[in-house]
Order: C-alpha cells, then structure tokens, then sequence
C-alpha cells in the first residue's frame, strides 16, 4: 500500500508552509501529520543538501508517493529537479506536482514533462548568456571600464606605495584606508 508523503519548503523564516499543506489536501491526498516535511530553506540549496529532504529520502520506500505543490520546492533549478525526480523514480517513488496538473514526474508523461521545461530552462540560461556576453562586447566598445570599481584612488595608491616601502604593515594601512590587506597587496604589487 502507498504512503503519501509532502514535501514543503519555504525560504525565509517569515513564511509558512500552511499554504501548501492546504493545496494538498485540497487536491485530495489524505496526509498525516508525521508524513509532512516542512522546512525553511532557499531553493537554492540542492534538494539534496537539504536537512529535511535528505531525512525524507531516508524515509521514502517503493511505491511512495511524494506531493509538492510546485517545481520549486524541490529546487530553483532544472538540474537539480530532474536529478531529485531521477532519484526519486530510481526507488519507485512517484513524484506529483499539482502545479503541472499532478502529473506523475515520474511517468513516461511525467519525464516528458520534465524534458520540455529543462530544456526551456536551458534556452533561457542560454539567452541570458548570449545577452550578458553582448552587453559586455557593447559597454566595452563604448569604452566604459568594466569590474568592480577601485576601492583606492590613484593618490591613494601611491601612497599605500611609499608607506609599504617605508616599513608600514599591511594591517595598518587597511585599517588606515578603510579597505582590505588584499586590497593594500593589490595596490603594492599594481594588480
């Protein structure tokens, strides 16, 4: 017999994960309390290496079923998604997304599912790059200077110059000038 599970995750400690438990149950999957992961954690953070998934993989036995209300929850990227979905589906978890209609990540319309939004995924991380990369050629050719700006002036350099042949420490002269001792290492060797 299949266990149902959900997995729900919210970013910031303000939030709650009330919503999402709600949209479940709203969409007919009975849960019990001790089969919902909630945590606080970035989306960033590969599923993974997340504290609360990590106990629920544990937990996970053939023929699970897993619930999340979103793509998202279980990670900001589409590589991280689909490997998650791939582990899940390697220990006959079934994965469903109720923001894909509930669809079965894990079924053959599932994995199709998952491959048309990877690779929409990947064409859009393919635009951002080929726009980063002409905004680059674009400021470069209008002879605007690119990187971080310096944190000390020409005047400033040459003297953080004199004083370090002078003897002072690395240490003053960063707390001197407000900046870092590699920005002071910077300055003495002209990088």
């Amino acid at each position: 017999m299949s266990r149902v599970f959900a997995y729900c995750r919210v970013s910031t400690a303000d939030q709650t994960s009330d919503n999402q438990i709600l949209e479940i149950q709203a969409a007919g999957f009975q849960l019990e309390p001790r089969r919902v992961i909630a945590e606080t954690v970035s989306g960033s953070t590969p599923a993974m290496e997340r504290q609360g998934f990590s106990k629920l993989i544990d937990r996970l036995d053939w023929d699970d079923v897993l619930i999340v209300t979103k793509l998202d929850r279980l990670g900001r990227n589409a590589m991280d998604v689909r490997a998650t979905v791939e582990r899940l589906a390697e220990m006959n978890v079934r994965v469903h997304c109720l923001a894909l209609g509930g669809v079965d990540l894990t079924s053959p319309a599932g994995r199709m599912t998952m491959a048309v939004i990877s690779a929409v995924a990947e064409f859009e991380r393919d635009l951002l790059v080929e726009r980063t990369q002409a905004g680059l050629v674009r400021a470069k050719a209008q002879g605007k200077k690119l990187g971080r700006p310096p944190s000390l002036t020409a005047s400033q350099l040459e003297t953080v110059r004199l004083r370090r042949s002078e003897g002072a420490s690395v240490r003053t002269l960063a707390r001197e000038f407000g900046v870092s001792a590699s920005a002071i290492q910077r300055a003495e060797h002209g990088t």
